[in-house]
């Protein structure tokens, strides 16, 4: 197969999780999840942890200028804070597994940052909130109480991410060569969704 990169984003309790991995292993490639953190840390000398909490940290409306066209190096300039520095070791990761061959990427602003990237894929998963909210419950393992300000609150935060890094609406169908309902194709059928998108565009 010749070389594909995918990024995933998706809604919270739309299953995304489960069809990146389900894609990844039918196109028997690298799927990067919290093992993008894991190598992240390993590489930056930061700390895995320091890195998962980064993602609630942002401080710098201009980092995402910074990340995609100054590089990383040393992560930024000494004027950046340590979480705008931990972003940068996250970003500069996401160019790294790009260059080593073909990868599925989830979140992390992955699909902006390799928006150059010609044979880059860019899928965006979503559902109801009340299928959410059942998914989150059945599946997740959360409370239901409250269970509608949990998938609320997870939305946000990777809409503030997104948009802190990359300065554009997450979900906004433009940036995305596919967006998906999960609800009536479920997990499997979202996967042969993708794979069809996939073939039919001959990147596969």
């Amino acid at each position: 197969m010749k070389k594909v990169i995918i990024t995933l984003s998706r809604e919270y309790g739309s299953g995304g999780l489960a069809i990146g991995q389900q894609l990844a292993e039918a196109l028997g490639i690298p799927f990067y999840d919290k093992k993008l953190l894991s190598r992240a840390a390993e590489e930056s000398g930061f700390s895995e942890e320091m890195l998962r909490q980064a993602e609630s940290k942002a401080t710098n409306s201009l980092l995402y200028s910074l990340a995609t066209s100054l590089g990383v190096g040393a992560y930024g300039p000494d004027t950046l804070s340590l979480y705008d520095k931990l972003y940068l070791a996250q970003f500069d990761m996401i160019r790294k597994v790009a260059d080593e061959g073909s990868c599925l990427i989830v979140g992390r602003c992955a699909d902006y940052v390799l928006r150059a990237e010609e044979n880059c894929y860019r899928f965006f998963l979503h559902a109801p909130l009340e299928k959410r909210m059942e998914r989150a419950v059945k599946e997740y393992g959360q409370e239901a109480d409250n269970i509608k300000s949990t998938v609320l609150k997870h939305d946000k935060a990777r809409a503030n991410y997104y948009y802190h890094y990359t300065n554009q609406k997450w979900g906004d169908a433009k940036l995305y060569d596919m967006t998906l309902d999960t609800t009536r194709t479920g997990v499997e059928g979202s996967v042969k969704m993708l794979l069809h998108y996939l073939e039919t565009v001959r990147a596969i």
